[in-house]
């Protein structure tokens, strides 16, 4: 029902937000040999869930053991008391005696009815792009491994380029594309916007953890199972890796735009990452948000006049997304 071996189980246990470890992309054909498929063995694994029974804040931790990989993982998760915020921390754990490089993507994908055409934009603080380098199924929007400058992308066969921040655009294609986020900044961020709605969603994440994005689109282009040609989904995939190529091709490619294209997990230590995902509504006099920051308690989305047009409260995410020594209360 779901695609061939290398990828249904993962297609038939995804949906919405997911995590690429320790490669994005289809394996080597030796690591689907050994029962290994698509993005690795976290989406597919089993994970184990503890919850502390005294907090201060709702909380829930869980984890989960990559024996291929050989690396464990663990997700923390706080609730905002009274907000519409959610503080994501993650540790991944080396238990080799060599360093370990790996991409760890965090798969962000959004759809109907929240993601519609001509209703909805999808807002990064992106810079600079290069296409997938292998078309899509022979209907690819995007020309082949192509560079570009966040957000219009050269097209297949047509002159012209399109804006990635319009979802859905073209029905009966699909495209990949590998962004550079903004250099220049400390923290990243990432906005869905249903204008019509008045409702958005977004991610704000440290540069340190997470400098690429991956956008990829379906609209009606895959005929093969599970798509059967009636699926629209935007994925916005922010991680270590621009492009979900494998571990084999990743590394054969190197640096992109002189930066490095994975993450590297020391002999015997480990490494953590955080994230904010939040929900808002869209006051009414507001009509294009250009920027995202954060302040000591609050995400504040800026106009395109620069000007503070909306405060997400969120009390503390400055110090969880700067402290490198930040720690979730327990008890």
């Amino acid at each position: 029902m779901y695609g061939p071996a290398s990828v249904s189980k993962f297609m038939a246990g995804y949906t919405g937000h997911s995590l690429c470890l320790d490669y994005f992309g289809e394996p080597s054909a030796e690591e689907a040999a050994s029962g290994l498929g698509l993005h690795g063995e976290t989406p597919v694994a089993q994970w184990n869930v503890t919850s502390p029974t005294q907090v201060e804040r709702p909380y829930c931790r869980w984890n989960v053991r990559l024996p291929a990989a050989q690396l464990t993982f663990e997700r923390e998760v706080r609730l905002g008391e009274g907000e519409s915020v959610v503080y994501v921390q993650e540790t991944v754990s080396n238990e080799r005696d060599v360093d370990h490089a790996c991409d760890w993507v965090q798969h962000a994908t959004f759809g109907p009815p929240f993601l519609k055409e001509g209703e909805s934009t999808l807002i990064a603080s992106a810079r600079r792009g290069i296409t997938w380098p292998l078309g899509y199924e022979n209907a690819s929007l995007l020309a082949n491994d192509r560079e570009f400058v966040w957000p219009y992308a050269p097209c297949e066969g047509v002159e012209g380029a399109t804006d990635l921040r319009q979802p859905f655009g073209t029905r009966g294609r699909g495209f990949v594309a590998g962004v550079q986020l903004d250099p220049g900044r400390e923290m990243e961020y990432l906005l869905a916007v249903n204008w019509k709605l008045r409702l958005g969603m977004g991610y704000c994440f440290r540069r340190q953890d997470f400098p690429w994005m991956t956008v990829w689109e379906e609209n009606f282009a895959r005929q093969g199972t599970p798509w059967n040609g009636r699926t629209q989904a935007r994925g916005m995939e922010f991680g270590t890796t621009p492009l979900p190529l494998g571990r084999e091709e990743t590394f054969r490619r190197g640096h992109v735009f002189d930066m490095p294209s994975w993450c590297v997990i020391p002999a015997g230590a480990e490494r953590t990452a955080r994230y904010a995902i939040f929900l808002f509504a869209v006051p009414p006099q507001i009509h294009s948000i250009q920027n995202v920051a954060t302040e000591a308690d609050a995400v504040v989305l800026f106009d395109e006049h620069s000007q503070p047009a909306i405060s997400i409260p969120a009390h503390g995410c400055e110090k969880f997304l700067s402290k490198s020594d930040f720690k979730f209360p327990t008890a």
